[in-house]
């Protein structure tokens, strides 16, 4: 960009040539650093570009409401919003991440490993789902709401769970975000109490959702002071904030968009699929063309319908509309869906279930990144925020009971494996992987989904009872080697020397 002289730099150089051209210099060198950074400059580019050096928390106590009433609209009544928000939900918690108890006691985490089984399956509050769908619950609320909680519910002796308490799934409008309070000691931002070191201490919440319409009376309006250890708060972070916001809040100006053009699509395709016919006489210009029917009011009848036929004065000829093919709609819809999945961080194939332009290298290339993207948000987010709350209350619901004699015992937890493009490929992959000791065998069976230890014991009783049966399976590497013949064995069971291969 050039520096041009202006009407002062003229005059100055005509009785001061030196101080101009040092003026001059300074202005180049001035101009040179404030557009080091194209995006810093301002231009008309940039013109009408509204930024905010605001806080993160400052950002969403603003605009976390409308984005939250947006977002659940849109799960509502738009089918991309909707698609998105249930890919990343199966692609994040699928069936469930299961926790495996370990430790030097094996017969302590054995006896967890059994207790997480029987009091998975009645740990929801609302008594409709297990562990599994009440993290799936969660988690849905956190990429549509911004916020999912979950709360330890103490249940008494008398109500028969395996544990005394349960797990109540609440969705960010039960934080009562209009508490703020600023104190010595403590504050509240949000409905979030911190103590004067920034640690939470607490959430004030509503005992019922405050959009119910049929909320109780005997509840009342106020919220509640719930303790921070009563309370899984499960939010992506992606600055020093307190709480997140909906995963699609940059594609939802992109979804009202293509709202709109698809309506007008639809109208004037509909008004394309009117056949309208015109009997005009021979000069059209004078003449009104009125339509063969009337309304019940007597009055002329103005909308197009289809095979519709309008009467002009003295009518000898008859024309027809001939409607326009539109071209580039699948092109435009196309770079649409791009910018919604781009905002919902989610594969256009997978969100528009268009396979058109896909082949096996690029399916593989792009879901191998949103793999890592999933990857990143379970070990990051979804287990650490909730996965382990969860954990650590249900060892001291165990240790309180008297079942185990710690309240902290280590865990492992097992996120379900992604489903496999090519099976054979990939399962020959994580056998090479094994055989050359990049990886152990616990390894590849966790990253399935699977406990190393219980497919190792199934395994072990399976192998067991076919051998007293007399059956041989591929599957056991100890009587068939890889190339499926079998094995020679020092001294050979009765039933490996007459039974046939299964």
């Amino acid at each position: 960009m050039e520096v041009r002289l202006n009407l002062f730099d003229r005059a100055l150089a005509a009785v001061a040539p030196r101080v101009a051209a040092k003026r001059y210099a300074a202005r180049v060198s001035l101009a040179n650093l404030s557009r080091a950074y194209e995006g810093a400059s301002g231009s008309r580019a940039t013109a009408g570009w509204r930024t905010t050096a605001a806080s993160s928390d400052a950002i969403i106590a603003s605009d976390g409401a409308t984005l939250r009433e947006r977002s659940r609209d849109l799960a509502r009544n738009n089918p991309y919003a909707a698609k998105a928000l249930q890919v990343l939900v199966n692609a994040s918690v699928g069936y469930g991440i299961r926790p495996r108890a370990k430790g030097q006691n094996k017969r302590v985490a054995d006896r967890l490993n059994v207790l997480w089984e029987q009091w998975a399956a009645v740990c929801d509050a609302d008594g409709h789902t297990n562990f599994d769908g009440v993290l799936g619950l969660v988690v849905r609320q956190m990429f549509e709401g911004g916020d999912g909680f979950l709360i330890r519910r103490w249940r008494p002796a008398s109500a028969g769970l395996p544990l005394p308490f349960q797990l109540e799934v609440r969705e960010a409008e039960h934080l009562d975000e209009a508490r703020v309070s600023y104190g010595p000691q403590d504050r509240i931002n949000q409905g979030i109490e911190y103590d004067a070191g920034g640690r939470r201490v607490a959430y004030w919440m509503h005992q019922e959702h405050p959009g119910d319409t049929h909320r109780s009376v005997m509840v009342g309006w106020g919220s509640k002071r719930i303790p921070a250890s009563e309370v899984a708060h499960l939010f992506e972070r992606q600055r020093t904030q307190s709480r997140g916001v909906p995963w699609g809040a940059p594609a939802m100006i992109a979804i009202r968009d293509l709202d709109d053009w698809m309506l007008a699509e639809r109208v004037r395709k509909k008004t394309e699929a009117c056949m309208v016919g015109v009997l005009i006489g021979e000069d059209t210009e004078t003449t009104s063309a009125k339509p063969g029917m009337l309304g019940v009011d007597g009055r002329p009848v103005e909308g197009f319908e289809p095979g519709m036929l309008a009467y002009a004065s003295g009518a000898r000829d008859v024309k027809f509309n001939q409607p326009a093919a539109t071209a580039g709609v699948y092109e435009w819809n196309s770079v649409q869906g791009h910018a919604i999945a781009a905002g919902y961080r989610v594969p256009y194939e997978l969100l528009t279930g268009d396979l058109k332009q896909v082949n096996f290298s690029s399916s593989r290339v792009g879901m191998n990144e949103f793999r890592s993207m999933i990857e990143v948000l379970r070990w990051q987010t979804i287990i650490p925020m909730a996965c382990e709350r969860v954990w650590s209350w249900f060892c001291e619901a165990a240790y309180i009971v008297g079942i185990i004699p710690t309240p902290h015992v280590p865990v492992e937890w097992d996120p379900p494996a992604f489903p496999s493009v090519n099976p054979l490929q990939d399962a020959q992959a994580d056998l090479l992987e094994v055989r050359a000791g990049f990886a152990s065998l616990p390894q590849m069976i966790a990253k399935r989904g699977y406990s190393p230890d219980a497919v190792a014991t199934e395994q072990a009783e399976f192998l067991a009872k076919a051998a007293a049966l007399g059956l041989i399976y591929d599957s056991d590497p100890a009587k068939v080697s890889k190339g499926g013949q079998a094995q020679q064995t020092d001294a050979p069971g009765p039933a490996a020397a007459g039974a046939g291969q299964q």
